[in-house]
């Protein structure tokens, strides 16, 4: 088993003045090190996040078919389109 080198100067900031990330170089990627062995890190970060909702209120998964007309204008506002697709049942639903 060989120990690690420390190295001898403080490796360069990751992140510059405009907060932009440098160019990773070979050396960075040694130093790079897995979660698992830096628990007090891994502690943080499993904290995020959305909280699960209550099996209740969790949307369901459904296949259902649609003409192309009606697809093409649920996604012709781009993104989100499933998400106002939802909303336009809920409304035409009275919910």
């Amino acid at each position: 088993m060989t120990a690690r080198k420390k190295p001898t100067t403080a490796p360069a900031p990751l992140i510059d003045e405009e907060g932009e990330v440098r160019e990773l170089t070979e050396e960075d990627f040694r130093r790079f090190r897995p979660m698992s062995e830096r628990p007090d890190l891994l502690a943080l970060v499993k904290g995020q996040g959305r909280p699960p909702l209550p099996p209740s209120k969790k949307k369901q998964r459904v296949t259902m078919y649609l003409d192309p007309d009606v697809l093409a204008r649920l996604k012709a506002d781009g993104k989100g389109w499933q998400t106002r697709a939802n909303a336009a049942l809920r409304k035409a639903l009275g919910l």
